[in-house]
């Protein structure tokens, strides 16, 4: 197996009353991250979740829901998504949500035990008339009490600090895939595009969210490509969303051959493994995931989902489905440390789930 010392210590956490020392590598070779890959299933697992329990608790998942403040008409390429305007996929047009919608949204996501507010628009950067409204989100949500995420598209150095000024946590903004196969999906904006818009937002002090799509058509050693990038960041991005490609008609990846399963739990240990102390976040496609599959990427080292009905415009399992899971599994929300109360109000929903369930399964047995 590949050694996983690093060469940068940070800052330590505190995990099952044991202090453990964050070291970090930022020099992955790609020969490195295949061998990872390669390793027999059962190794790579045992490995990943070793990895996991050093940095985290492994029965703690965090919690966030997304909106879309935005949706279509994204002059982008991006083959895989539903929201380009070059695209027929039938996504009806709309424009930038009142501020009033958005706050009741978060509002209920909260209610729900959320404990970060994620909020896309479809663009391929915020239009200057659009930014006193976006900034005026991100206030009001933060004042919820709530964590706040964007994902708008590529931004300038000044947004990013107009960004973090108003009080956003986190940006986000995918890589997709590895630099190589990059061109293949998406010609609209350069991979140096991103990689500029995520050294604006570190510039600016914000967290940032970035990962990336499996299932494209994409090789094995383009999601190696995709996950050197992000673990030889100067920093790793803090939650590193690992999306399984959900295929929509009228894209030009509506008919891709789907992944093998274990390809996709393969992705989620090795990113585990080479950027330790990040949230992974079993994203996108959850909705074409059985409960099996999910649990075995909780025990790869997966330990963020999306929780909610949508998941900007695709479908997303059920709020109910997702608690009675945990319940079943033994998973916690994680703690949303400013505000502990969260926690209760969402261990309060799943016990509800449970319940629901039992007297469900009962009224029909």
């Amino acid at each position: 197996m590949v050694s996983t010392v690093s060469s940068t210590t940070v800052s330590s956490t505190t995990v099952s009353s044991t202090t453990v020392p964050l070291t970090i590598r930022h020099e992955w070779t790609a020969q490195q991250v295949l061998s990872l890959f390669r390793q027999p299933f059962n190794d790579l697992l045992f490995e990943a979740q070793s990895t996991h329990r050093e940095y985290f608790d492994p029965n703690r998942v965090q919690i966030s829901t997304l909106l879309s403040i935005k949706t279509g008409a994204c002059p982008e390429d991006c083959k895989y998504c539903p929201q380009s305007g070059i695209y027929n996929t039938g996504l009806e047009k709309e424009k930038l949500l009142e501020i009033d919608k958005v706050i009741s949204e978060a509002q209920a996501a909260k209610d729900s035990g959320a404990t970060r507010f994620c909020m896309g628009a479809a663009w391929r950067s915020p239009a200057a008339k659009d930014m006193p409204c976006v900034l005026n989100m991100v206030k009001e949500v933060k004042a919820l009490g709530m964590e706040t995420c964007m994902t708008l598209g590529m931004l300038t150095d000044v947004q990013a600090q107009d960004l973090a000024d108003a009080g956003l946590d986190y940006y986000n903004h995918n890589l997709d895939t590895s630099p190589e196969y990059y061109g293949e999906i998406i010609t609209t904006r350069s991979y140096q595009d991103r990689l500029d818009t995520l050294e604006n937002v570190r510039g600016a002090g914000m967290k940032v969210c970035c990962g990336g799509i499996v299932g494209m058509g994409e090789s094995v050693m383009d999601r190696v490509g995709l996950l050197v990038q992000l673990a030889n960041l100067a920093e790793h991005p803090e939650s590193v969303p690992i999306n399984m490609l959900v295929k929509v008609a009228g894209t030009p990846l509506e008919n891709e051959q789907d992944l093998d399963p274990f390809e996709f739990i393969r992705t989620i240990a090795v990113a585990r493994i080479i950027m330790p102390a990040s949230h992974v976040r079993l994203s996108a496609g959850r909705e074409d995931m059985n409960e099996e599959m999910q649990a075995l990427a909780f025990h790869a080292g997966a330990n963020s989902i999306f929780y909610g009905e949508k998941l900007l415009t695709t479908p997303n399992p059920v709020a109910n489905k997702d608690m009675q899971l945990f319940d079943r599994l033994g998973i916690k929300p994680e703690e949303h440390h400013a505000h502990p109360e969260q926690e209760e109000e969402m261990q309060a929903a799943v016990t509800k789930a449970a319940s629901d369930k039992y007297f469900y399964d009962a009224a029909s047995s």
